[in-house]
């Protein structure tokens, strides 16, 4: 049991980033009771990084860790396969197993720099939903009319362009649900994105003479480039981002995403945050000094404070002092090499098409003479910045 009920921590993990909570008195007497609830969370592997818009749960998930509640981390290895359409405009393609595997195999070790993995149940939910059969699979389905699954907006929207929706689609629910089952969760947290979804768990749990699970949804950050964060679109902050690139990123990201991120991403208390708020508002503060406090807490959340000092101190030198950071990694050319095969071995950008962009773009360039290079330029010794946060020291063999 809890051993101390903080009515103030409840308040504020029943508000901070919330969107909806079902049901709310429900969850709120819970917490107050000291009883120890089971609160579960689940995310596919759809890619091998979870970045700062799968933090959000997964800090309220640290919050009920810190209330002393059991929190359950389920893996979706079986659901990453099948494929979730939720925030999707188009048909998620089935994952191979391979990729599935590939891509999940730093997920717990990710997860862990947010949650307390000795304090955590660790779930892959292939454990269950792999031995269910044909007749379980009827039954669950004969829960859901096609009627409700057709009305969520994002599925109305391709029916009415007349796009296709599989059948296989229509499942997700129904095993996302079933999770819940096979955990016994008395909590599902999950983005605003996911209501269906968790409300189906609610369902599902009624259907098996379980207590249904309340809901707790969590509003959706804005990527680095104001579009909704999301791996396919590549505008990710990634929680496995080195320091410099983690701190350049946030620092990169437009004013707007200043207090949500700050509210969001991090756990600065609400009080501050307004100060700031306020500061940008009605005191003249540049939005920038305030970005560069809200950068810096971010990546001590994921790096500590020594290598949060340092991105900051390497952001000062190149951006504001217009100097190459004093710290930065020394890579080596053959001789004759062009840019866009060194970069491509370094790995700097997460595909070659990606990397292509970027010089098609003017995005490499010699930081002592600020010439743009090009793809097929040899490779010359020297310092170059590629995008607006990676530098590197090219040592020519």
């Amino acid at each position: 049991m809890p051993k101390k009920v903080d009515v103030k921590k409840i308040d504020e993990l029943l508000t901070r980033g919330v969107a909806e909570v079902i049901d709310v008195k429900s969850l709120r007497e819970k917490l107050l009771s000291g009883k120890k609830l089971r609160v579960k969370l689940g995310i596919d592997p759809t890619s091998p990084n979870l970045h700062l818009g799968r933090s959000v749960p997964l800090l309220k998930m640290r919050d009920f860790q810190e209330l002393g509640h059991r929190v359950v981390f389920i893996v979706g290895d079986f659901t990453g396969v099948i494929g979730d359409t939720s925030d999707k405009e188009s048909e998620r393609p089935m994952l191979d197993a391979k990729t599935i595997k590939r891509n999940l195999a730093t997920y717990i070790k990710q997860a862990g720099k947010i949650i307390d993995l000795k304090k955590a149940e660790l779930h892959y939910n292939s454990e269950w939903l792999k031995k269910l059969t044909y007749h379980d699979i009827a039954e669950h389905a004969n829960i859901f009319s096609i009627a409700e699954f057709i009305a969520r907006e994002n599925i109305k929207k391709r029916l009415d362009a007349q796009k296709r929706v599989s059948l296989r689609e229509v499942l997700y629910p129904l095993m996302q649900g079933y999770d819940s089952i096979a955990v016994k969760a008395d909590v599902e947290l999950g983005g605003t994105d996911q209501r269906f979804n968790l409300l189906a768990g609610r369902e599902m749990q009624r259907h098996y003479g379980l207590p249904p699970q309340d809901v707790l949804m969590t509003n959706l950050v804005m990527g680095i480039d104001g579009r909704k964060m999301s791996s396919s679109w590549g505008n990710t902050v990634n929680l496995l981002d080195e320091p410099a690139q983690m701190f350049g990123k946030i620092m990169s990201m437009g004013d707007e995403n200043i207090v949500p991120y700050f509210v969001h991403c991090t756990r600065v208390p609400l009080e501050a945050i307004e100060a700031y708020k306020k500061q940008m508002a009605y005191e003249h503060v540049n939005p920038r000094d305030i970005k560069m406090i809200l950068a810096y807490e971010i990546t001590r959340l994921y790096w500590g404070d020594k290598e949060a000092e340092k991105a900051k101190s390497n952001f000062v030198q190149a951006f504001q002092k217009k100097e190459a950071p004093r710290d930065i990694e020394t890579i080596s050319a053959k001789k004759g090499e062009t840019y866009f095969s060194l970069l491509s071995r370094v790995g700097v950008m997460q595909s070659k098409s990606e990397l292509m962009r970027l010089f098609m773009q003017g995005g490499v360039h010699d930081f002592e003479t600020d010439e743009v290079l090009g793809r097929d330029d040899r490779v010359r010794a020297g310092t170059i910045r590629v995008g607006k946060k990676h530098f590197f020291k090219v040592a020519v063999k």
